[in-house]
């Protein structure tokens, strides 16, 4: 049996995929706040300067990966 990790009660079944890559990672985070993320990158990375106790990893992990795949498509997906 696979363990996945949870979040405020919710299995972590959601992450973001890069289509032409097939890459994957999987935030501890929900699929409302990972859709949140893709589309306000740009807000999130303002926010992230002037913040001093840092941003939650869920956001960090996110922002990494959405960089490394700027310019490509990035699709949210569930896990199966």
């Amino acid at each position: 049996m696979e363990r996945r990790a949870v979040y405020q009660g919710a299995l972590m079944t959601h992450g973001y995929q890069g289509e032409e890559c097939e890459e994957a990672i999987w935030p501890a985070s929900t699929a409302a706040e990972l859709r949140w993320l893709k589309d306000r990158q740009h807000v999130v990375r303002e926010v992230a300067k002037h913040v001093q106790a840092g941003l939650d990893t869920w956001i960090v992990d996110g922002l990494a990966f959405l960089d490394r795949h700027g310019g490509h498509s990035v699709i949210l997906t569930r896990k199966p």
